[in-house]
């Protein structure tokens, strides 16, 4: 077999084996890269965990929600959290509302204005964990991210955080 030829076999096995493995994760087109997260159904309708502001280059306005799970352990305060729970973050651009403040007289509303991503982190101590018992998944429009190395930089700031908050940065809003 010429070496050309025997290169040309061996990517495509591992292409073979890469697709296996995202088909056997569940990842059907709609699912984010590593990881395989999905955008739960009905996820929208979650009860909220808290609201948040990023400045920065973000500029974004953001809530949190969570799946009973989720919200189950919030409210009990309860670190880690069980497998199962999923925490969603929908992020819109943060504006300054033109027509609520002409009715304030002056500038201080801020509204949400176009969305940007929605981030799903789900937790699987035995799936995921190499990275903290927590996969996660950016979806704009709907679709999913396919970005691996976008994906890979959650796991970066999350590891940071104290492992008494299990790596989740939001805390319920009472």
């Amino acid at each position: 077999m010429s070496p050309l030829l025997k290169a040309s076999a061996v990517s495509t096995a591992i292409f073979l084996l890469g697709t296996i493995v995202f088909a056997r994760e569940g990842n059907n087109g709609k699912g984010s890269p590593i990881f395989g997260v999905q955008l739960p159904s009905g996820y929208r309708r979650w009860q909220v965990v808290s609201v948040a502001h990023e400045a920065g280059s973000l500029n974004d306005i953001r809530v949190i929600l969570g799946n009973d799970v989720a919200m189950r352990t919030f409210r009990s305060g309860t670190r880690p959290f069980p497998d199962g729970a999923v925490i969603a973050r929908l992020a819109w651009r943060y504006e300054p509302s033109s027509q609520n403040n002409a009715v304030f007289g002056q500038a201080q509303s801020f509204i949400a204005g176009d969305p940007t991503n929605v981030q799903i982190e789900v937790k699987d101590s035995r799936r995921y964990a190499a990275t903290g018992g927590w996969g996660y998944g950016q979806f704009e429009n709907g679709i999913a991210n396919p970005s691996a190395a976008l994906l890979n930089t959650c796991q970066g700031c999350h590891s940071k955080l104290p492992w008494t908050e299990d790596r989740i940065f939001t805390h319920y809003a009472r």
